[in-house]
């Protein structure tokens, strides 16, 4: 059965797509849910009609998201830290959610979670990994990222924290010694 895409269906199409799926899969999934609709010879003329409406409107959307894209993929160092063993292993796994909020956090560049997709098998160790944005229909950007053991970086931030308040309590001592003077 051919359809009419009425919105980008994961792994299926991209919105105003013709494509042609199984007849229960369209029946039972896509028409009811408001995915699609049937590619019949007037809804087709109709989509002609508004692809023809949308080409300018689309040109400059592609231009926006290569843009974007150029600025993901200028994202370098992206940190994540997660609780792991000591042999490496993370307890869980690191997820799309976590990934956006760090880019967010860190570049300050809000990224749709569901456009983030994890290059092999799930997040599970530490280590560098890859992850692919899908930033527009064939626009695409790959971000490395670095997953880090927390409790490392609990200790770093604590030493150097420790390092600081050492420092500020000598400075401080000292101040206090000229001020009696």
């Amino acid at each position: 059965m051919e359809i009419i895409l009425k919105q980008d269906v994961n792994k299926l199409g991209y919105k105003d797509e013709i494509v042609k799926v199984k007849d229960g899969y369209a029946n039972n999934y896509l028409i009811p849910q408001g995915y699609a609709m049937v590619a019949t010879p007037s809804n087709k003329k109709i989509l002609a009609e508004n692809l023809k409406q949308r080409a300018f409107k689309e040109a400059k959307i592609k231009q926006d998201a290569e843009a974007f894209a150029e600025t993901l993929n200028k994202v370098e160092g992206l940190k994540i830290a997660a609780k792991a063993s000591e042999s490496g292993k993370i307890f869980g796994s690191v997820n799309t959610i976590q990934i956006a909020d760090a880019i967010k956090a860190q570049f300050d560049i809000d990224v749709d979670r569901k456009k983030i997709s994890i290059v092999g098998d799930a997040i599970k160790e530490i280590g560098t990994h890859k992850v692919v944005v899908s930033v527009y229909k064939e626009i695409k950007s790959e971000i490395t990222t670095e997953i880090n053991n927390e409790s490392i970086i609990e200790k770093e931030e604590n030493s150097v924290k420790n390092s600081f308040n050492v420092e500020f309590c000598s400075s401080l001592e000292k101040l206090m010694n000229l001020l009696k003077t």
